[in-house]
C-alpha cells in the first residue's frame, strides 16, 4: 500500500518526494498522462527500474482465445486485451560510461510532481555515480490535449563536478517483457510479443517503427525526433532494428553546463489505412508538434486545462486530502475522454493494463455523470462510440434469442469479451445505464442532432431488450427474471431492483422520445402500439418489497437468504470473490457493492425518505466494499439520509482510492469509477445534486469535516456556479447571456437564479436519524480522520 508520506498534501499538485522502489508500480499508475487517445504510465525516464511498462492507445487490442473448461451454447469465444505499445518515453543517460540506474551509485535525490493544472509531470534528480560524477537531471513530460498523437519530453542534464562525457539514448522500443500475470481476475492478460514489424525508419534526429498485431490485424507506428540545446560540440546520430529505434546524442558538459533535449513523439493506428498512409499521419504528427515546439505544446497544454478547471473545479475547505483528491480525480477522468473522439473510455483509463483495458457500465454510471457536467464534448464522444457497436449489440441479442440490442458487460471494440455468464451477459442492467448516460446528456445539454442522430435509436433498441427480456405474470407485473445487477455476489436473480428501475425509465424515456420524433421512430420500425407496450411494461414493473422486515428487496427473496457469517469471516480473506467459492456468495445475504443503495441514488424518486433510511440500514450491514464502485454511492446516500459523517469517511475512501492504493492493485492503473466517485461523493452527496425530472435539484448538507463546498456545474449554455456554507447555500450563473434564466430547486423549495441576480437561501436544519449505521466486521470504512485534524 502506498504509504501517505510518499506524497504531501497539496491543492494542486501530486508530490512524491523520494522514490519508494516498493511502490514503484502503483506510483506509475498515479502518475501516468493520458488525452484518451495516448497513453504512457508514469515509468522513469531511463525505463529501469519499472514495475509495470506501459504505452496503451486506445482500443489498439489483441484477441486471444477464452478457455472453457466445457463450452456452451451463446459463450463469447475470444476475448480482447489492450496492447503494450511502442514505448517511446525511453530516454537513457550514460555518465563517463556510467548508465543512469537509480539502483547504483548514490541517489541524492528524487522528485517527481504531477501538476494538475499544468497537465505535465516533472522529475528532479540528483544522482552521483559509483565512480563519484554528479550529475542533475531534470524532465518534464506531457501528452498533449490539443495536438491528439502528440507526447513530448523535456530532457536537461546539468553537470556538477564536471567536466563529465554524456551519452544519452532516446528511444522507441516495441514488444517490450512485461512481469507475469497474478491469478487476480481483476488483472490483464500477458501477451508475449504481440507486435511484428512491418516497417522501421531513422532519421539523423529520429525514427520509427510500424507494427502490426498479429491477430487483430490493427496497425499501429510511432514516432520520435528530437531538439537539441548543448554544448557546440553535441553529435547525433540514429540506429534501428525491426523492434527498435535508438537515437544518440553525445557531449562533453563542463560543471554548471546543461544538454537540453526536447523529445516529440506521434502515435497512430488503424485498421484499414494503409502502411504508408500511417507513416505519413505521424510524419506530419511530428511537423505540427515542431511547429508548436515545447513551449508552445506546454502553453497550448496550460490553457486548455485552465479553461477546463474554471467550468469544473470543485472546491473544498475542511479536509485537504480530499480537496488534493477529488482534483486529482478529475484530472485523470479528463485525462481518460477528453480526446477518445468516438472510442471507449476503459474502467482503468490508459493507465494501465488492468481489466484488460475493457470498458464496462462504469462507464456510463460513474464516469459520464462528471463529465456531462464538467466536459460534455466527451461524454457525445462516448455516446457515439456505443452507437458504433450497435450491429455487435443487435447480434448478441439474437444470439440470446432476444429483441433490441445487448450490449457486451465488457469489452473494447463491441463484442462480449466476458467469459463468465454470470456476472457478464447477465448483467443486462447496462442497457438501461447506456440509456440513462444518454438521457441526462440530452437534458444537461439540449444537444438535439445527436437525440436525431443516434439517441433515439440507442433508446429503442435498448426498450426492445427489456421488452422481449421481460414478461408480464398473470396479474399484469412485469418481471425482469435471470439476471445479475451490479452486485456480483448476488447473481442470476429474479427482479433486480436497480435493474428493474433502471429498465423503467429507460422504457419511458423511449417511449416518450419516439412520440416526439415520430417520423424518426417510423423508419426504426416503431409503432404507437410498441410504445403503449413499453409504457405498460413499465408502468407494470415489478418492484420486490419485503412487508415483515420493511425494507426493499435487492432481489426477489434476498431476505429470506441465509445470512453471511461475518463474525467467521477475518480480515484478510476480502475480497471474498479471491477467497470463497461464488456458490457460497451467491446464496447468501452479502453484498460486494451497492445496488439497490444505488437504485435510491439514481432512482431516488421511485423510493420515500423513511423507506431510504430503512433500506440503507438494511444492507449497509451487509455490504463489505469488495468493488472500488461501492464507497461513492454508499457516502451519497450516507449523507441523504442523515448520517453526513458516515458519508464523508465514505468519501474519503472513495477519494483517495488510489493515492493511497486501498484495494492494492492500482499498479494496474487508476480506478477511473472511483476517482469520478470523488466528485459524485462531494456533488451528489454533500452538494445534493439530482435530476430525476429533469429540473436540477440540490439538497445541500456538508459533514461538520467540511465548512465549504463549492463546484460548477454546465447546463446548457450557462454554468451554474454553486457555494454550499454550513448554514446558507449560493448559486450564482456565469458564462450566461444577459437574459438566461435558470429555474431551480433547493431542499424542495423553487428558486430563480438570473447572471445578475445570485440566491442565497439558507440551508435548513438536519433531522435527528436514530442510531449510526452498522457495518459488517471488519468492514467500517477505511480511512478516518483523525480528531484533531482540521
Amino acid at each position: 500500500m502506498i504509504r501517505e508520506r510518499a506524497y504531501p498534501v497539496e491543492p494542486w499538485h501530486v508530490r512524491e518526494i523520494r522514490l519508494d522502489m516498493d511502490v514503484l508500480a502503483q506510483s506509475e499508475s498515479v502518475f501516468a498522462l493520458s488525452n484518451g487517445h495516448v497513453g504512457l504510465r508514469g515509468n522513469l525516464d531511463e525505463g529501469e527500474p519499472h514495475g509495470l511498462p506501459g504505452t496503451y492507445l486506445n482500443s489498439f487490442y489483441e484477441l486471444r482465445p477464452l478457455p472453457y473448461a466445457e463450452a456452451g451454447f451463446g459463450f463469447p469465444e475470444s476475448g480482447q486485451t489492450i496492447v503494450n505499445v511502442t514505448n517511446g518515453k525511453l530516454i537513457r543517460l550514460l555518465v563517463d560510461d556510467e548508465p543512469l540506474d537509480v539502483r547504483y551509485g548514490e541517489l541524492l535525490s528524487h522528485e517527481r510532481i504531477l501538476d494538475l493544472r499544468a497537465g505535465t509531470l516533472h522529475r528532479e534528480l540528483h544522482w552521483r555515480s559509483p565512480a563519484g560524477r554528479e550529475v542533475k537531471v531534470r524532465s518534464t513530460r506531457l501528452v498533449s490535449f490539443t495536438q491528439r498523437a502528440v507526447a513530448a519530453i523535456n530532457y536537461e542534464v546539468e553537470a556538477v563536478d564536471g567536466p563529465i562525457r554524456l551519452i544519452l539514448q532516446s528511444e522507441l522500443v516495441a514488444n517490450e517483457t512485461l512481469p507475469a500475470q497474478s491469478r487476480d481476475p481483476r488483472v490483464a492478460a500477458v501477451l508475449e510479443s504481440p507486435l511484428q514489424a512491418e516497417e522501421e525508419l531513422t532519421t539523423d534526429d529520429g525514427g520509427l517503427l510500424i507494427h502490426r498485431t498479429k491477430v487483430s490485424g490493427l496497425r499501429v507506428a510511432a514516432a520520435m525526433a528530437h531538439d537539441l540545446h548543448g554544448p557546440e560540440r553535441t553529435t547525433i546520430e540514429s540506429e534501428g532494428y525491426e523492434d527498435w529505434v535508438r537515437t544518440t546524442i553525445g557531449c562533453v558538459l563542463k560543471p554548471g553546463q546543461t544538454l537540453r533535449v526536447v523529445k516529440y513523439l506521434t502515435y497512430g493506428w488503424s485498421s484499414r489505412r494503409s502502411l504508408p498512409a500511417l507513416r505519413d499521419q505521424v510524419g506530419a504528427g511530428l511537423a505540427a508538434a515542431r511547429l508548436d515546439g515545447w513551449d508552445g505544446l506546454r502553453r497550448a497544454q496550460r490553457e486548455y486545462l485552465d479553461e477546463f478547471w474554471d467550468a469544473a473545479d470543485v472546491r473544498v475547505e475542511g479536509d485537504p486530502e480530499v480537496q488534493q483528491a477529488v482534483r486529482f480525480g478529475l484530472f485523470h477522468v479528463l485525462q481518460a475522454g477528453a480526446r477518445a473522439e468516438r472510442r471507449p473510455i476503459p474502467a482503468k483509463g490508459l493507465t494501465g493494463p488492468g481489466y484488460d483495458g475493457h470498458a464496462f457500465w462504469d462507464t456510463e454510471m460513474f464516469v459520464l455523470p462528471v463529465l456531462t457536467y464538467t466536459q460534455p464534448s466527451a461524454v457525445r464522444d462516448a455516446l457515439y462510440w456505443r452507437h458504433t457497436t450497435l450491429a455487435q449489440a443487435h447480434e448478441r441479442a439474437r444470439t440470446l434469442n432476444l429483441k433490441g440490442a445487448a450490449f457486451p458487460w465488457r469489452t473494447i471494440e463491441g463484442p462480449e469479451s466476458s467469459a463468465y455468464w454470470p456476472a457478464g451477459t447477465a448483467a443486462f442492467h447496462i442497457a438501461a445505464d447506456i440509456a440513462d448516460a444518454l438521457r441526462r446528456y440530452l437534458l444537461v445539454t439540449g444537444d438535439d442532432a445527436l437525440e436525431q442522430e443516434i439517441g433515439l435509436e440507442l433508446l429503442v433498441e435498448t426498450a426492445r431488450l427489456w421488452r422481449t427480456l421481460g414478461h408480464h405474470d398473470r396479474n399484469g407485473q412485469f418481471h425482469i427474471d435471470g439476471v445479475t445487477g451490479p452486485d456480483e455476489y448476488t447473481a442470476v436473480k429474479n427482479d433486480n431492483i436497480y435493474t428493474n428501475l433502471m429498465a423503467q425509465r429507460n422504457l419511458l424515456t423511449a417511449a416518450d422520445c419516439a412520440m416526439r420524433l415520430r417520423d424518426q421512430a417510423a423508419d426504426l420500425g416503431v409503432t404507437e402500439e410498441e410504445a403503449a407496450a413499453w409504457r405498460d411494461a413499465a408502468n407494470a414493473m415489478h418492484v420486490p418489497y419485503d412487508e415483515d422486515l420493511d425494507v426493499h428487496e435487492q432481489v426477489e427473496g434476498f431476505t429470506r437468504l441465509q445470512e453471511w457469517d461475518f463474525e467467521h469471516t477475518p480480515p484478510e480473506k476480502y475480497p471474498l470473490l479471491l477467497h470463497y467459492p461464488y456458490f457460497d456468495l451467491y446464496r447468501k445475504q452479502v453484498v460486494k457493492q451497492a445496488d439497490l443503495v444505488l437504485a435510491m441514488h439514481w432512482r431516488g424518486d421511485a423510493f420515500t425518505g423513511e423507506q431510504k433510511l430503512r433500506n440503507f440500514l438494511y444492507y449497509e450491514r451487509r455490504t463489505v466494499r469488495d468493488s472500488s464502485l461501492s464507497a461513492c454511492t454508499q457516502a451519497v446516500m450516507a449523507a441523504e439520509v442523515g448520517h453526513p459523517e458516515l458519508g464523508h469517511r465514505y468519501l474519503r475512501e472513495a477519494a483517495l482510492m488510489d493515492l493511497h492504493d486501498l484495494n492494492e492493485n492500482t499498479r494496474d492503473g487508476v480506478h477511473m469509477a472511483s476517482l469520478a466517485g470523488a466528485w459524485i461523493a462531494l456533488v451528489a452527496g454533500f452538494g445534493g445534486l439530482r435530476d430525476h425530472d429533469g429540473t436540477l435539484s440540490f439538497s445541500p448538507r456538508l459533514s461538520s469535516r467540511l465548512s465549504r463546498l463549492e463546484f460548477s456545474l454546465q447546463w446548457r449554455s450557462m454554468h451554474l456556479r454553486v457555494d454550499v456554507r454550513p448554514h446558507q447555500t449560493t448559486y450564482s450563473l456565469r458564462h450566461a447571456g444577459p437574459d438566461a434564466v435558470l429555474d431551480l430547486r433547493h431542499h424542495g423549495e423553487a428558486i430563480q437564479v438570473t447572471r445578475d441576480r445570485p440566491v442565497t437561501v439558507p440551508v435548513p436544519p438536519a433531522h435527528a436519524s436514530g442510531p449510526p449505521p452498522e457495518q459488517p466486521l471488519a468492514r467500517a470504512p477505511l480511512l478516518h480522520l483523525p480528531e484533531n485534524d482540521s
